[in-house]
């Protein structure tokens, strides 16, 4: 991938901090932090020590808050007191616009978190394309940001072949899904963005953006072939959904059947599978294919070569083996066409030509640990443990 990307020319801007902050105040900012810090509006006027009404009238723009209150509520958010400055892109996004792979078991306040963090994702993207140019985004009916369904297929298994034709991937296995997003533009993130939220955050996608973004659960990611699928349902969404509200249950099993054909297509994948319940045939064509046994199992039921019943002891067997120990997932760490990196390596070409991590972190008014975080790269300091 690093040969796709180009240098490019940027100007350097100086540090705001001497800048009297609350003349300049960004009340959208200020919403951004609070749900990134996962905190109620109440929950912050609370540890601030002021009224509800007064954060509201902050984030609502009416009224800036004092320099003492912008401080605290600063510290309180871990940014720095420049982050709520004016003067910076901004890709607001609505919640509407987003499609959780589980959103009915997740919290509002779980969702406006996830929204907040794929702003900041596309703001790094955006802060690393002016110096570093980026795979075009190469999606069918996306042009930076605006969708046109036109000339794409309704049905999702026809969209899946499409797709396959339209990035010129034939009808094997795929080596590399991740990889092969990234490659055509796409932006996908395995970042542990919500805490102790995240396990109750699956998945979601976003394409109402100048990049399609794809973040995927790191809690997940104990599997390689449910990561693999929950990567392939996301682009489905952004194929098939993304001019629809999310929420319906049909685009979930339509983003599922998308899923499936194209990771395995139905005339290909057929000629592979046993013809009767076989768990050492269908282990091997799982390797092959990169996708799990149990997802076998479903598409040989749905082409007819399982019966209902059948299906049913092969579910049943695999969660006896599954509970015995004897099936355990493969992690994402062993298959590095798997995990994300186009933004780790947007940076480490900026990096030969002397961008640093504090100019970085200057420009878009980030502490360093939530700039490494969101570059995939963990802190490099020994941590310190008192026993």
């Amino acid at each position: 991938m690093t040969e796709q990307l180009r240098l490019l020319h940027t100007d350097g801007r100086p540090d705001t901090a001497s800048v009297d902050i609350a003349a300049i105040f960004d009340p959208a900012r200020m919403t951004q932090a609070r749900r990134l810090a996962g905190l109620t509006k109440s929950a912050l006027a609370a540890k601030i020590g002021i009224t509800p009404a007064a954060v509201g009238q902050w984030e609502a723009g009416t009224t800036p808050p004092r320099r003492d209150h912008l401080q605290a509520t600063a510290d309180i958010l871990d940014v720095p007191i420049t982050f709520f400055a004016i003067g910076r892109p901004h890709a607001r996004l609505d919640e509407s616009a987003a499609h959780f792979r589980s959103l009915r078991s997740t919290r509002a306040s779980q969702r406006a978190k996830a929204i907040a963090f794929v702003e900041q994702v596309w703001e790094l993207a955006y802060a690393l394309e002016k110096r570093v140019q980026l795979p075009p985004v190469d999606l069918p009916g996306f042009s930076d940001g605006e969708i046109s369904r036109d000339d794409l297929p309704t049905d999702p298994q026809e969209a899946a072949r499409e797709l396959r034709r339209y990035w010129n991937l034939g009808h094997g296995p795929i080596a590399h899904l991740v990889r092969t997003m990234e490659t055509r533009g796409l932006l996908v993130t395995l970042i542990p963005f919500a805490g102790a939220d995240t396990p109750c955050v699956d998945a979601f996608s976003a394409s109402r953006l100048s990049r399609p973004i794809v973040v995927l659960a790191p809690d997940r990611a104990d599997d390689v072939y449910r990561h693999r699928f929950t990567a392939a349902h996301e682009l489905g969404h952004l194929l098939l959904h993304s001019d629809t509200a999310p929420g319906d249950p049909l685009q979930e099993r339509e983003a599922n059947l998308f899923a499936a054909e194209f990771l395995t297509p139905r005339d290909a994948i057929r000629e592979d599978l046993p013809s009767r319940l076989d768990f050492v045939a269908l282990d091997q064509v799982s390797k092959a294919w990169g996708v799990s046994v149990k997802s076998l199992v479903f598409r040989s039921r749905e082409l007819g070569l399982l019966s209902d019943a059948t299906a049913r002891r092969a579910y049943q067997r695999l969660k006896q083996m599954e509970n015995l120990g004897l099936i355990t997932g493969d992690p994402v760490t062993n298959y590095p066409g798997e995990v994300p990196c186009l933004l780790s390596k947007a940076y480490a070409l900026a990096e030969t030509k002397g961008l640093t991590l504090v100019t970085l972190a200057n420009e878009l008014k980030w502490k360093l640990p939530r700039l490494r975080l969101l570059l995939g790269d963990a802190d490099p300091r020994p941590a310190l443990r008192l026993v």
